[in-house]
Protein backbone atom coordinates (compact mmCIF):
# COMPACT_ATOMS: atom_id res chain seq x y z
CA UNK A 1 0.00 0.00 0.00
CA UNK A 2 1.04 3.92 -0.47
CA UNK A 3 2.07 6.03 2.31
CA UNK A 4 -0.89 8.18 1.18
CA UNK A 5 -3.45 5.64 1.42
CA UNK A 6 -2.98 4.79 5.44
CA UNK A 7 -2.15 8.16 6.18
CA UNK A 8 -6.03 8.90 4.43
CA UNK A 9 -7.02 6.03 6.50
CA UNK A 10 -5.92 7.59 9.83
CA UNK A 11 -7.13 10.76 8.54
CA UNK A 12 -10.78 9.18 8.77
CA UNK A 13 -10.47 6.96 11.45
CA UNK A 14 -8.88 10.01 13.78
CA UNK A 15 -11.87 12.27 12.19
CA UNK A 16 -14.72 9.42 12.79
CA UNK A 17 -13.40 8.99 16.06
CA UNK A 18 -13.36 12.74 17.17
CA UNK A 19 -16.99 13.08 15.83
CA UNK A 20 -17.95 10.04 17.86
CA UNK A 21 -16.45 11.03 20.75
CA UNK A 22 -18.28 14.83 20.69
CA UNK A 23 -21.37 13.34 19.88
CA UNK A 24 -20.77 11.35 22.91
CA UNK A 25 -20.55 14.30 25.08
CA UNK A 26 -22.87 16.07 23.62
CA UNK A 27 -25.33 13.81 24.27
CA UNK A 28 -24.13 13.70 28.30
CA UNK A 29 -23.98 17.46 28.24
CA UNK A 30 -27.99 17.99 26.72
CA UNK A 31 -29.07 15.04 29.09
CA UNK A 32 -29.61 12.82 26.14
CA UNK A 33 -29.28 9.70 28.21
CA UNK A 34 -31.27 11.12 31.62
CA UNK A 35 -34.99 9.33 31.98
CA UNK A 36 -36.21 10.47 34.88
CA UNK A 37 -39.52 9.07 34.61
CA UNK A 38 -38.61 5.18 33.71
CA UNK A 39 -38.66 4.01 37.09
CA UNK A 40 -42.12 5.88 37.64
CA UNK A 41 -43.48 4.34 34.80
CA UNK A 42 -42.06 1.16 34.98
CA UNK A 43 -43.92 0.71 38.83
CA UNK A 44 -47.26 1.96 37.02
CA UNK A 45 -47.65 -0.06 34.40
CA UNK A 46 -46.58 -3.22 36.64
CA UNK A 47 -48.99 -5.75 37.56
CA UNK A 48 -50.67 -6.04 40.72
CA UNK A 49 -48.37 -9.37 41.47
CA UNK A 50 -45.41 -8.29 39.74
CA UNK A 51 -45.43 -5.36 43.04
CA UNK A 52 -46.44 -8.18 45.74
CA UNK A 53 -43.67 -10.16 44.81
CA UNK A 54 -41.60 -7.15 45.10
CA UNK A 55 -42.84 -6.84 48.34
CA UNK A 56 -42.26 -10.06 49.24
CA UNK A 57 -38.64 -10.10 48.69
CA UNK A 58 -37.64 -6.87 50.60
CA UNK A 59 -39.49 -8.16 53.12
CA UNK A 60 -37.18 -11.70 53.11
CA UNK A 61 -33.98 -9.77 52.31
CA UNK A 62 -34.68 -7.59 55.69
CA UNK A 63 -35.04 -10.50 57.52
CA UNK A 64 -32.34 -11.85 56.32
CA UNK A 65 -30.41 -9.26 57.05
CA UNK A 66 -31.82 -8.79 60.56
CA UNK A 67 -30.52 -12.60 60.97
CA UNK A 68 -27.52 -11.65 59.86
CA UNK A 69 -26.73 -8.84 62.59
CA UNK A 70 -28.00 -11.03 65.47
CA UNK A 71 -25.67 -13.60 64.42
CA UNK A 72 -23.02 -11.28 64.73
CA UNK A 73 -24.13 -9.54 67.65
CA UNK A 74 -24.01 -12.65 69.23
CA UNK A 75 -20.05 -13.78 67.67
CA UNK A 76 -17.70 -13.51 70.29
CA UNK A 77 -14.17 -14.19 68.74
CA UNK A 78 -11.98 -16.45 71.24
CA UNK A 79 -9.28 -15.28 73.15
Amino acid sequence: MDGWVIAMMLFASTLLGAFGLWALLWGIRSGQFDDHKKFLDGAQFDSEEALNDAVRMERKREAILREKEKREKGYAPPD
